[in-house]
């Protein structure tokens, strides 16, 4: 529906990124111009598939990488432009993970519970040493990002997210363009380390001398 005229969008309008440049960036009834935000969405959203299938191909990886992002990217949205995460919009990303796990075998599917477990009760001592600093959203994303992609995928994936995090957030506040005090989304630097973890992560991992598990097999 068009945020301007409440016009019903075809499927000539939800075609991605090509809707909104064949449009010219504006509803194709009222002419009422849409925000680019919607085109870099898609774009990026389009990128990060596109890497996932070029690395992994057909496969249980891509899928669940796919279910990873797509969740993310989402949850990111959400906690940019209102600050909030909604459990509702979580969890059926997380059970899908889950249940592709299944697909692999019981021990996949336990990995999944177990990242699930792990990544949110970390988050979950963070947000109470924070007192306040972080909320119990950031705590659900965390147990998906664990449950889809298993204890040492999803927990790489929160390290680099609070890496990078941190490093934006020293780096705004070297510049002034931030107080120390400020708030920043956490849910978009995590969906950072998701897809640098779906990227590098089995490299890294096998740096490190730890076997992924399924389905993050080694090349």
């Amino acid at each position: 529906m068009c945020d301007s005229c409440g016009g019903t969008l075809q499927l000539i309008d939800l075609i991605p990124v090509f809707s909104y440049l064949i449009f010219k960036g504006k509803c194709r009834v009222c002419k009422a111009p849409i925000k680019i935000s919607y085109l870099l969405v898609e774009i990026i959203m389009g990128v990060s598939l596109f890497a996932a299938s070029a690395i992994y191909g057909p496969s249980f990886s891509f899928l669940l990488s796919s279910v990873a992002l797509c969740c993310m990217l989402l949850s990111s949205l959400t906690d940019i432009y209102s600050g909030y995460i909604y459990d509702w919009l979580v969890f059926p990303f997380l059970i899908l993970g889950l249940t592709l796990r299944l697909c692999g075998s019981m021990h996949a599917f336990a990995a999944g519970v177990m990242g699930a477990c792990a990544c949110g009760l970390l988050l979950l001592i963070i947000v109470i040493l924070s007192k306040g600093g972080m909320g119990s959203g950031d705590v659900v994303v965390a147990a998906a990002i664990g449950g889809i992609m298993g204890t040492w995928m999803g927990g790489l994936a929160l390290y680099l997210g609070f890496m990078v995090g941190g490093s934006t957030a020293l780096i705004l506040l070297a510049c002034k363009k931030v107080k120390r005090k400020d708030h920043l989304p956490l849910v978009p630097f995590l969906a950072t380390g998701v897809f640098l973890s779906i990227i590098f992560g089995r490299e890294i991992l096998a740096f490190l001398g730890i076997f992924p598990g399924w389905p993050w097999l080694p090349q």
